[in-house]
């Protein structure tokens, strides 16, 4: 994938940092957070993935992401575990959510300019 696809997937991620530091619903800002991690993670994809990889069945980013980046192998463990999470959360889960998601897509600028 192109430079500018990851560039625009790592930028989609901050603005989600923003509007969930904005967002006063904590369910919505769980959300909002999750999806800004999702991005950050799908541009680890982007940057990484080899066309002719094959993925059979249905699998996630966070499936995928410690195949191409071990070093953020964790974290996709801990995003895999808010995604299958349903149902009401705390404020204390969901500010800690997204201070999470800041610093995963730290590591992932970190991690695709080097």
């Amino acid at each position: 994938m192109s430079a500018t696809a990851v560039l625009d997937l790592l930028d989609r991620s901050r603005e989600s940092l923003i509007d969930a530091r904005h967002e006063t619903t904590v369910d919505r800002r769980y959300q909002i957070a999750h999806l800004a991690a999702l991005r950050a993670g799908a541009a680890v994809l982007a940057a990484r993935s080899r066309p002719s990889a094959r993925v059979r069945g249905m699998v996630t980013v966070w499936d995928l992401v410690p195949a191409l980046a071990p070093e953020l192998a964790e974290w996709s463990a801990v995003f895999a575990r808010c995604a299958s999470r349903r149902g009401r959360v705390s404020a204390r889960e969901a500010d800690d959510l997204l201070r999470d998601a800041e610093r995963f897509l730290e590591l992932v600028a970190h991690s695709l300019t080097r």
